[in-house]
């Protein structure tokens, strides 16, 4: 007897392990493909391992990723949200617009802070009515938010008149700018040295792209309110089980409706940091990047059934995107290419899952 149960302890303890090494290996197949992905670039693709290209590839996905961060909180509290790509571009354009009407009578600082807010405000409100109608009326999230992303469509094409709305302030440095600036050993803090002229200014070196810090900050502000407060265990606990988790005390509702306001203003963040960083806003500046965000998050390992997902998976999702695309311009692929190798990837991405879901069981 005694040697029964002893033979018996591995091999009940095998399948648990095999188990475990299926969903790690599920769960960091992104990883390594994002690793074959940079590998491949590094030796096929001139220029692709310098500081200013890895620059370039941070500072091209910080729209995307912002966008997919909101849209990870939705798809982790079983929803979708398809309207971000126009609520970024009516962000945009009303961002634009408030900066002509304010600049003549009211000081830069003032009048930048009051466009950045007047757009961060238009893509919450698009958020508050997504939410309340998928929350309180019970209608489905995919036509509240298709019919959302009808609206901001149109209302950014009617108040910018069809055209895109030039940014006639200095806020260049704010889209462009560089938080560090290394010049002959010396650094110099979010401005080039003013000892800096003509052909000198070849031999600075940028050092952090600001659109790359904030998308930093708003990443780490995103992975603590889901991982560490009771906001992110709420919802975890709605996108597994909506009807248990009304049973729990959870007031669901309430908390669909904040998941698709912080939805669309990350949305509507993207479209004023695209105003400032492209001197311009435009209502369908966002109409590229909706898929991409999403992608990204499916690509990092959220489930679309709710439940499951994580930031870090978001940002290695837009990682893998943005290196695709930054990889196919340097070996000089036909950009339509990008949309075919983006593609595949989402269907590897939901394969893995399901096959990493059916070999756990």
């Amino acid at each position: 007897m005694k040697a029964s149960g002893v033979s018996a302890a591995p091999a009940a303890a095998a399948p648990g392990l095999t188990r475990r090494a299926i969903g790690v290996i599920g769960q960091a197949w992104a990883w390594f493909f994002l690793i074959a992905l940079l590998v491949f670039f590094s030796l096929t693709g001139p220029g692709f391992l310098s500081l200013f290209n890895f620059q370039s590839i941070l500072a091209n996905m910080a729209i995307v990723l912002i966008m997919a961060l909101g849209q990870t909180f939705v798809i982790i509290a079983a929803g979708i949200d398809l309207s971000t790509g126009y609520v970024m571009g009516l962000a945009s354009v009303v961002t634009a617009i408030t900066f002509q009407m304010l600049a003549p009578s009211l000081p830069l600082p003032v009048t930048v802070l009051i466009g950045m807010l007047a757009g961060l405000l238009a893509g919450a409100l698009a958020g508050l009515v997504n939410g309340l109608i998928i929350a309180r009326l019970r209608v489905p999230a995919f036509i509240v938010t298709l019919g959302m992303y009808s609206i901001a469509r149109g209302f950014g094409f009617v108040i910018s008149g069809g055209m895109p709305t030039p940014v006639y302030l200095p806020v260049g440095q704010l889209g462009n700018g560089y938080l560090l600036y290394l010049y002959k050993g010396a650094l110099s803090f979010l401005r080039v040295p003013a000892s800096v002229q003509g052909a000198q200014i070849r031999e600075v070196v940028g050092i952090l792209p600001n659109p790359v810090l904030l998308m930093l900050v708003l990443t780490l502000l995103c992975a603590w309110l889901l991982q560490r407060t009771r906001f992110g265990l709420h919802t975890y606990a709605v996108g597994g089980n909506e009807e248990a988790s009304t049973r729990a005390g959870i007031p669901v509702k309430n908390h669909l409706t904040k998941v698709y306001v912080l939805s669309a203003l990350m949305a509507a963040v993207a479209g004023v940091l695209f105003a400032v960083r492209f001197s311009n806003g435009a209502a369908n500046a966002g109409e590229a990047l909706l898929l991409d965000s999403i992608a990204a998050v499916v690509i990092g390992g959220a489930s679309l059934f709710g439940g499951e997902g994580n930031i870090l998976g978001t940002l290695i999702g837009a990682l893998i995107i943005a290196v695709i695309q930054n990889g196919f311009v340097i070996l000089g692929i036909n950009g339509f290419w990008q949309y075919v190798a983006i593609g595949s990837v989402i269907i590897l991405a939901v394969l893995v899952d399901q096959a990493r879901a059916r070999l756990i069981k």
